[in-house]
Formats: structure tokens, C-alpha cells, sequence
């Protein structure tokens, strides 16, 4: 596409985008009394006009049916996290079976390390992207402590090149190859919190097989942004949030895969509690775990439901849309928010951006990450206070993510008017 840098070219992209309507379903924080251009739905999605009333409607059946809610509620307690599934498994690409939403992230990456993280004196190690998420760093730090290892000697990095910014998927396979039987967990990111490169999971899981290892990834950055196909791409396990690109509100329920070959097997280990208890005979109160098959059997507490319906909210509008629509839209997005900055970059001598997200589109989502050579945190601060909302993270980076539900191609034109100005 040949590509503009003006009102009325982004305007035309806006009128023929078949998704533009549901920037209505949301709601957009305003600055100074003009709608943001909101680029930060990687970190906090926006909330959708309909959450409220799904909240209201577990109010009113509080208060009308009390503890009866549990089962005559319009959508009853005792199954809520039922109503989650058919969407969940959707995004992530998985059968219905494989998937269940519980708890928080960190929390369900703690459980699934627990049934696919069994160490012995040999095969030990894990490996992992180098800098990953700090929440993803603990949990590998305290589960090899956990398991009597020394983390420095168990976990694995793996590392871009000098030079470069993204590691390159050679290097990982041949870091599985040389680890061999003494590697028995591969523990990556979907999508890298700060340079956003997309990762081969498919590939990835496949070598980590061969050499006998298990496959986990913390799809946070991932889930509701790339295609997935964890099912298909054999993935033992992964488990992500809901608050970024799945817009269910802050600090909100995780969701989970266990592959179909795992959830039947009950000697498989596992902290277990009442909710993943055969749901025939939970109620029994009796001694004696019983797991639920698939995914559900992980589960210990009943369902918020609160959460959970801000969670349902959002899930209807992806049902509804499709992922397939979703990533159409955001490559386009991603592409002229690229063109955006050269062109703005290109014609200010003060200026000298380098995007350090990958562009090959296999390789990436909707977040573009920027290095900003010469400039400091200051430029990121005249833009947030011209209506810009995106995410800074140190040293000297900027992360945007013009999301395909919400964020229009006008957003996209804005920001560069709003650079222009801070520049």
C-alpha cells in the first residue's frame, strides 16, 4: 500500500475498515477534554460498554437469589467459568477440554510448574528468553530453589546476538540441542514484553520434544493478539492474563492449557483443591482429590464471578469478531504506524527513532517498540501530556500497540502529529 502521512488518507482507511464500529463498544480516556490516543491495550486494555451490565447482572442476582445464585442465577455460579471456555479456546486455539479460567497469571504458571517441571539430577535445567518478564523470572528463580537447585546453574538464557535486539529462533533451537537430556523445561514468552517479538512456538515445542523436554509459554503479551494454535502445536502448557489485549479489567482472572494428553492423566502431579475435584462429587465433601478431566482439574477455588464477567464481556466482542479479522487489521495498523514514524523521523534532523520489533509480520503483533537514540524519558513525558498514552520501559524505549479493536488509522495519523509537536 502506498502509504500517506495525512488526515484525510487515514480518515478514508478508517471509513472502509469492517471493524471500525467497535471503537464505539469501548471506552476511550480522555486528555485535556479530546480522546487519547490510547496505544498502551498491551499493558491495560480499554473497557468495553457493555462490562458494566454484566457486572449488574451477578449484582442482581445476588441480591435477589443470595446463595441460590450458585444455581438459579441467570448464569449460575456453579458453573461460571463454564461460560469462558468456548471463547478462551478459541483465542488461544485449543478444544474446550484443554482450557479453563481461574486465578491469576503468576499464580496458574506457579501450578503448571508444578505437574511439568519434574526435575531429577540430571534433567534439571531450564530455558528461557533472556530478559523475560520479571513475574516470569521469579517464578523460575523460586521453583529451581524450590527443587534444591542453585537458579544461576538451572536456568538457561538465551540471548540476541551482539548488536541486535531479538534473539534469532537458530540460536534457541541449537541452545535445546547443546542442553540435549539435561533440559527439562523450555519456559518462554509468546511475544517478548519489550521488544514484542513474536516467537515460533510451534517449532520451538517441537525440538523441545525431541531432546524429552516439556514446552510451557506465559502468553500474556500473546493471547487475544497473534494467531495460536496451541492444540495443533502440541504445547504441554501455557497460561495468560486477561487484562491487556483481552480488556476484562485490571489485575483479572488468567487463563490456562493443559494439552488434552495431560488432562486425563490423573497421577500426573498437582496442588489440587475442591473446584478441581470431580464436580459429580464435590459436594460429597469427601477425602480423596479426584481431578476433573482436562484443564478444569487444576482449578482449587470457585469461580469470582465478578471478574469473570468482566472477563465475558470482552470474550463475546472476540467471539463475535474473530481473530482472523483482528490480525488483518492490526498488521495494516502496525504498518502505518512504522510509516508514520519514518516519515516523521525523516524530515526532523533532531530525530532518530529505531524500532526494535521484528519486521517480518510472522514475527510480531500489534506492539512496536521504539528505541529513542538521543532522547530521554523526556519526549515520552510531552506526549503523554498531549494525549498520547503509551508505556515507557527502561532504558530508552517507548512501547505503543495500536490495538485492531479499538485503535483507529486517525490514531495512528494523531500520534505523529502529537511526535511532530514534542519534537
Amino acid at each position: 500500500m502506498n502509504w500517506e502521512f495525512n488526515e484525510s488518507f487515514a480518515r478514508d482507511l478508517d471509513a472502509k475498515d469492517p471493524l471500525g464500529d467497535y471503537r464505539n463498544r469501548f471506552y476511550i480516556p480522555k486528555i485535556n477534554g479530546e480522546e487519547s490516543v490510547y496505544f498502551t491495550g498491551n499493558s491495560l486494555g480499554l473497557q468495553p460498554k457493555t462490562t458494566r451490565s454484566f457486572i449488574n447482572q451477578e449484582l442482581d442476582d445476588w441480591a435477589e437469589f443470595g446463595v441460590e445464585g450458585h444455581f438459579h442465577g441467570k448464569t449460575p455460579w456453579f458453573a461460571y467459568h463454564k461460560a469462558l471456555t468456548k471463547a478462551s479456546a478459541t483465542v488461544v486455539g485449543a478444544k474446550e477440554s484443554e482450557v479453563v479460567v481461574m486465578n491469576g497469571l503468576t499464580t496458574n504458571l506457579h501450578l503448571m510448574w508444578v505437574s511439568f517441571y519434574q526435575p531429577t539430577t540430571t534433567r534439571y535445567k531450564i530455558l528461557c528468553e533472556a530478559k523475560a518478564f520479571p513475574s516470569d523470572q521469579y517464578v523460575m528463580e523460586s521453583q529451581a530453589k524450590f527443587h534444591g537447585f542453585n537458579p544461576d546453574d538451572a536456568i538457561v538464557e538465551v540471548s540476541p546476538r551482539e548488536g541486535e535486539h531479538c534473539i534469532r529462533k537458530e540460536d534457541i533451537l541449537a541452545k535445546i540441542e547443546e542442553l540435549g537430556d539435561s533440559l527439562a523445561l523450555v519456559f518462554w514468552g509468546g511475544v517478548n514484553y519489550y521488544t514484542g517479538q513474536l516467537f515460533d512456538i510451534k517449532t520451538i515445542t517441537a525440538r523441545a520434544h525431541n531432546v524429552g523436554a516439556k514446552a510451557g509459554f506465559d502468553l500474556a503479551h500473546a493471547a487475544g493478539n497473534v494467531e495460536l494454535k496451541l492444540h495443533d502445536w502440541d504445547v504441554d502448557f501455557a497460561a495468560w492474563c486477561s487484562y491487556k489485549y483481552l480488556n476484562s479489567g485490571p489485575g483479572n482472572v488468567s487463563g490456562v492449557f493443559v494439552h488434552e494428553r495431560h488432562g486425563d492423566n490423573a497421577e500426573l502431579p498437582r496442588f489440587a483443591g475442591w473446584w478441581g475435584h470431580d464436580e459429580e462429587r464435590r459436594f460429597l465433601m469427601e477425602k480423596g482429590f479426584v481431578p476433573t478431566k482436562g484443564a478444569e482439574g487444576w482449578q482449587l477455588s470457585n469461580a469470582p464471578v465478578f471478574g469473570m464477567a468482566a472477563h465475558r464481556a470482552s470474550l463475546d466482542i472476540f467471539e463475535e469478531v474473530g481473530m482472523d479479522k483482528l490480525i488483518e487489521k492490526s498488521r495494516l495498523l502496525v504498518a502505518y504506524l512504522e510509516f508514520v514514524l519514518d516519515d516523521v523521523s525523516s524530515r526532523n534532523e533532531n530525530c532518530n527513532f529505531e524500532v526494535i520489533t521484528p519486521k517480518d509480520t510472522a514475527e510480531r503483533g500489534c506492539q512496536v517498540s521504539v528505541l529513542l537514540h538521543g532522547h530521554g524519558k523526556g519526549l515520552f513525558d510531552k506526549l503523554t501530556a498531549l494525549g498520547v498514552i503509551s508505556d515507557w520501559r527502561e532504558p530508552n524505549v517507548i512501547r505503543m500497540a495500536p490495538v485492531p479493536l479499538y485503535n483507529s488509522f486517525e490514531d495512528v495519523y494523531r500520534f505523529g502529529k502529537k511526535l511532530e509537536a514534542s519534537l
